[in-house]
């Protein structure tokens, strides 16, 4: 049996009210969704490290009304290697998994860290304060039987220091904890492996083993620099940055990748591929578990 239980898409909301999720959750649930990825961060849900109770509430009646498995993506801006805000990183962190228990989702995203160019001084123990971070998060989200799937990221301004997708996987076995995973964002691999000069396949051979989480969506692999297109829909046209496109539009040899790495049990193929692409979604979750079933011949690896 293969290691893939579920596929489906991220959801959030546009406006920060619950409405505009709920309306997310009810079209991805007539396409079939088995799976979706909460950005409680797009709700005005936690205020300095503290649930919100009434909002909180809100959210689960709107994510009661559906059968899908979930799981919560942290703060798009997390960052544990950060000194002047890891401290109330942790607290929205662990905010963070208050909510993924009352609306029994069992996977928190975190964003791997970063350094800016001008923060030279900090890097000798940025690896440091991000696997202590980690370690922390991950003891207290033990007992409510809560992953904390890290997840590699890209280079995005000039000098910042950023780790590689096999470093991240370093990352993870360094702090050694049962509820700390990789999360591999292909695309973002493939954006780093081009800067890089790096082996896009070696990366992700590294973090596989150790992987408990996926996000897939298609890109080019083309950084995008310092170029911005007017519309959204320009970058696209030219095939640079992060895309978050459906499956095929990009050149990611999904089936190759599939059918060669294996996973850890119980994890989660979730497509970062939002509204934006509603009527290409069914689709690209037609793709997905062909991919599910393509890795099903690959046996899940044993958690470590």
């Amino acid at each position: 049996m293969g290691s893939i239980i579920a596929a489906g898409f991220n959801a959030g909301s546009d406006d920060g009210e619950i409405e505009s999720l709920a309306q997310d959750l009810r079209a991805l649930a007539e396409i079939g969704a088995e799976a979706v990825e909460i950005a409680p961060t797009t709700l005005d849900l936690i205020a300095g490290g503290r649930v919100i109770a009434e909002r909180a509430e809100a959210l689960v009646a709107a994510t009661d009304e559906h059968d899908f498995i979930y799981t919560v993506h942290g703060l798009v801006s997390s960052n544990f290697m950060d000194p002047a805000t890891v401290g109330y990183q942790l607290a929205a962190a662990k905010a963070l998994v208050e909510v993924c228990d009352r609306i029994d989702a069992r996977v928190l995203v975190q964003h791997s860290g970063a350094l800016r160019a001008d923060q030279i001084h900090d890097r000798a123990q940025a690896d440091l304060r991000e696997r202590e971070t980690l370690f922390e998060l991950a003891e207290f989200a033990r007992p409510y039987g809560v992953r904390i799937a890290l997840e590699n990221i890209f280079t995005t301004e000039p000098g910042q220091y950023r780790q590689t997708p096999s470093e991240v996987a370093a990352t993870v076995r360094a702090v050694n904890h049962p509820n700390v995973v990789a999360l591999i964002d292909f695309s973002h691999a493939y954006l780093e492996a081009t800067y890089r000069g790096l082996d896009l396949m070696d990366e992700l051979r590294a973090m596989a083993p150790l992987a408990g989480h996926l996000h897939v969506h298609d890109s080019f692999g083309r950084p995008q620099g310092f170029y911005r297109g007017y519309h959204p829909q320009e970058n696209t046209a030219m095939g640079i940055g992060d895309l978050h496109m459906p499956l095929g539009w990009g050149d990611i040899g999904w089936e190759a990748i599939f059918a060669e790495l294996a996973f850890l049990p119980d994890t989660v193929l979730m497509m970062e591929i939002g509204r934006r692409y509603r009527r290409e979604q069914p689709a690209s979750l037609a793709r997905a578990r062909a991919l599910a079933e393509l890795n099903a011949g690959r046996p899940a690896i044993a958690a470590e």
